[in-house]
């Protein structure tokens, strides 16, 4: 026998706190019945009413209850049986679970509190004994559920808060490495090109969405140095002067300072492009002469992306090349200047590549095409 009794689930009492729910098993007809009678006069408590343990449990797989109430000695399952086989489902963790008995025995009282148990009533027990400990429990429990929901809702105020300082990271990141950009002469498309291309490489080179991401917003920033650069030697459109050169590539020990010992993952991996991405993998490169996998990952994919698109990208100092040219620049320089895992990463997504390049013509990398 099923009997479900009292208020609609899901809803709320006038008092505002939410309606409860809970679960009787009792073999004895006439005792679940009186049972129920006694519960039904507990304001925002609805009880369903089971004989049947077996019965009980598969509603119980569909249904959360707040509180159970269940005799322990019935057939096909006890009371201590039917409370362990709830505890082993992560809904009913904590939910209060009463144990009605008339057994005195220590030992089983014992068995039953390690199954789960919170609390016994001893049989024959008075309505009001009755009415007091499923109260007393249900409040705790409705504090349980409170906490519950309070935690949720933190936690969800937390990451709202949490996505809302990413997106501002990201975009003072963008606008600086923009403003950056302009100083070298570009409009600061080269920096979302050089982003783009990394995180294709990336992924390419098998790392996560989450990796890709991170060196997408972390490559914008690889000359933030040349912050501290003079416009005359960014802007000069002749050759330069050794001294010239040199206070060029200062830029990577500027950026090094500028982004070193930041607190973040996004920061570390921005230091590591901004003080590798001129290093070469044959160890000719600069600032360190960093050789091979010596060369953090991420400086190896951005060097890459910065050289290709830096030859494709017109200069005070130079013409674009044309995408297929600085292409084939890139495939000559593997195992010299590149990584030749990144170089070979950069042949399968040519493809890709090539339409951030904006690339209109016919060509299609996998061969070194002549010079122009």
């Amino acid at each position: 026998m099923s009997i479900a009794t009292g208020l609609a689930d899901d809803s709320v009492t006038p008092s505002g706190t939410r309606e409860m729910r809970a679960l009787i098993i009792d073999d004895s007809r006439s005792v679940l019945a009186w049972m129920g009678n006694v519960l039904h006069g507990i304001a925002g408590l609805q009880t369903d009413l089971f004989e049947h343990p077996l019965q009980a449990l598969r509603q119980s797989e569909n249904t959360q209850y707040d509180l159970v109430v269940v005799d322990y000695l019935m057939p096909v399952k006890t009371g201590i049986e039917v409370t362990a086989a709830l505890r082993q489902r992560e809904a009913y963790k904590t939910i209060p679970i009463v144990m009605v008995t008339a057994e005195l025995d220590s030992d089983i009282r014992l068995q039953a509190i390690v199954a789960g148990v919170n609390d016994f009533l001893n049989k024959p027990f008075d309505p009001v004994e009755l009415q007091a400990r499923v109260t007393n429990l249900l409040a705790l429990r409705q504090a349980q559920v409170q906490l519950a929901e309070h935690a949720q809702n933190l936690a969800a105020a937390v990451r709202q808060a949490t996505a809302e300082i990413a997106l501002r990271e990201e975009e003072v990141i963008w606008r600086l490495a923009r403003a950056i950009e302009m100083r070298d002469g570009g409009t600061g498309a080269h920096v979302s090109r050089v982003a783009t291309i990394c995180s294709l490489l990336a992924g390419g080179l098998g790392f996560d969405e989450r990796y890709c991401r991170m060196i997408y917003l972390a490559a914008p920033l690889h000359d933030v140095g040349k912050i501290g650069i003079r416009d005359a030697v960014l802007g000069k459109p002749g050759r330069l002067t050794p001294d010239e050169m040199a206070e060029i590539r200062e830029h990577v020990n500027l950026g090094i300072r500028v982004l070193d010992k930041g607190s973040s993952e996004l920061l570390r991996i921005a230091a590591g492009i901004a003080g590798g991405h001129h290093e070469k993998w044959d160890g000719s490169g600069y600032p360190g002469g960093l050789r091979g996998e010596a060369i953090p990952i991420e400086a190896r994919i951005a060097a890459v992306a910065d050289v290709f698109d830096a030859l494709c990208s017109e200069r005070p100092y130079k013409p674009a090349w044309p995408p297929e040219q600085a292409y084939a620049e890139i495939v000559k320089g593997s195992g010299g200047h590149f990584d030749p895992r990144c170089v070979e990463v950069f042949c399968q997504k040519w493809p890709e590549i090539r339409k951030v390049a904006g690339m209109t013509d016919d060509f299609v990398g996998g061969e070194m095409p002549s010079e122009r």
